[in-house]
């Protein structure tokens, strides 16, 4: 077994190497600027929306609860649509600085609990592939895999869900050569 302490290096390492790699792939590289779409008519539709004061979350349309699913009313509702979801966020500015380092703060996390695992799977002085396929696995599981729920559950568009998912495994593929990289021989 590794001691955990022995692989602060790779776990702050990849998340430095992750977050650079996912400023890149989201300002510089062209793949996803089209995974948002304005909305039609958006004055209007905002216009339409100020007054009810909404707080920050999540909300779903047309409400329901379980048991009125199959209401007929409700049933009107979802046939002459729209549904969807609706995510609030505070009326100012995109913060940015806050993103970016609970981003970062998530991608080190991601590296501790990846550290956690290889340090109690993989012994000292194991050779890199070993130590790439466990690490690889559980940061793309981290990274990638969570994505997909977003195309299951909330309507997210399915070559958006895709992209997130390639995303996901390069950052697990730099996660695990990082841990390679440093692994304690």
């Amino acid at each position: 077994m590794v001691p955990l302490a022995a692989l602060w290096l790779p776990t702050v390492l990849s998340a430095v190497i992750v977050f650079i790699a996912s400023s890149i792939m989201h300002m510089v590289l062209p793949y996803h600027r089209s995974d948002y779409s304005q909305l039609p008519d958006e004055d209007k539709l905002l216009g339409a929306l100020r007054p009810a004061n909404l707080k920050p979350g999540l909300y779903v349309f047309p409400f329901c609860t379980h048991k009125d699913m199959k209401s007929p009313a409700l049933q009107e509702k979802y046939k002459q649509g729209p549904v969807g979801f609706l995510t609030i966020l505070r009326n100012a500015p995109p913060a940015m600085p806050k993103f970016l380092v609970q981003w970062f703060l998530y991608c080190w996390v991601v590296g501790f609990f990846v550290a956690y695992l290889a340090a109690h799977t993989i012994a000292p002085g194991v050779h890199y592939l070993p130590v790439f396929r466990v690490v690889g696995t559980a940061a793309f599981l981290a990274y990638g895999l969570g994505n997909l729920s977003n195309g299951i559950w909330k309507g997210q568009r399915w070559s958006t869900t895709i992209k997130e998912v390639i995303d996901g495994l390069v950052y697990g593929l730099l996660t695990a050569g990082t841990f390679g990289w440093l692994w304690p021989r």
